[in-house]
């Protein structure tokens, strides 16, 4: 019987966005169970933006403490040759690439203009950008080292806007770039599968990071009239992401790809 700590220790994982947020919560996690993990990020100093605390002094510094080992790669991953240039150099440290989560995103463009019908171009592009354009850049490049390895994981992260629609019709342009990963998952998952590679997605709500919860004063997105609405009574915490992904790379998901797994708490079903 598999658990789900087996096949992290000394595994080398690539973890995209991860100097805040889920993605950070993602990579500590992997480093707790052994990984030696290497975080890629446009800003590595992004957690102090929305006052994210750390445990140390950089991201890289929490990484080794928990694995004694730890890479913080600074790149934008919507440019090929970045996203190769990082995703190749967590090879070159550690000799092999195991694992990659790509959480690289966000809705990064103006609340007030995402409905469906006014979302401008510009917002478009940038959506598009960082939410597939960085996730199939690096699936790009990693996929040809774990094919030469034997095998790997990947998680990609989509978010609950690509599997419902907001009221008014808020997110439009975010829940379509991630709609579109979801659809990626599976073509990838298809292509890959017999190289022994699974690839699977995750879904998330809505999420208490510090920059969700920073924005919601505008969104309206985070609050307790939100949070009763959810069948499991609460709104999303990143470890609850990061219990997702953990189990989606791990043995206990060795028969599973190419499947996009909600953590919502229940607004969403399926």
């Amino acid at each position: 019987m598999h658990t789900a700590a087996e096949g992290f220790r000394d595994a080398v994982a690539v973890v995209t966005g991860g100097a805040r947020g889920i993605g950070r919560a993602c990579a500590l996690r992997l480093a707790e169970l052994g990984a030696r993990v290497a975080v890629v990020d446009r800003d590595l100093a992004a957690a102090a933006e929305y006052g994210e605390s750390l445990t140390a002094s950089s991201v890289a510094e929490e990484l080794i403490a928990r694995a004694g080992a730890g890479l913080a790669l600074q790149a934008d991953l919507a440019s090929p040759e970045q996203a190769a240039d990082a995703v190749h150099a967590a090879s070159a440290e550690w000799g092999r690439v195991d694992l990659l989560v790509t959480t690289a995103g966000g809705a990064i463009t103006p609340y007030d203009r995402s409905r469906a019908s006014v979302v401008p171009d510009e917002d478009l592009t940038a959506l598009l950008d960082a939410n597939v354009r960085t996730a199939v850049n690096c699936c790009r490049a990693a996929v040809p080292l774990m094919r030469s390895a034997g095998g790997g994981a990947i998680v990609t992260v989509a978010s609950g806007t690509a599997l419902s629609v907001r009221a008014g019709g808020y997110l439009a342009g975010y829940g379509s770039a991630k709609a579109a990963i979801v659809q990626y998952t599976r073509y990838l998952a298809a292509e890959v599968g017999p190289d022994g590679i699974r690839v699977n997605c995750v879904a998330p709500g809505v999420i208490r990071t510090a920059r969700v919860v920073a924005q919601s004063s505008r969104t309206g997105i985070v609050s307790d009239e939100a949070a009763a609405t959810i069948p499991l009574g609460r709104q999303g915490e990143a470890s609850d992401v990061a219990d997702a992904v953990e189990f989606l790379l791990s043995p206990m998901a060795s028969y599973v790809t190419g499947q996009t797994l909600a953590v919502n708490g229940g607004a969403v079903m399926h």
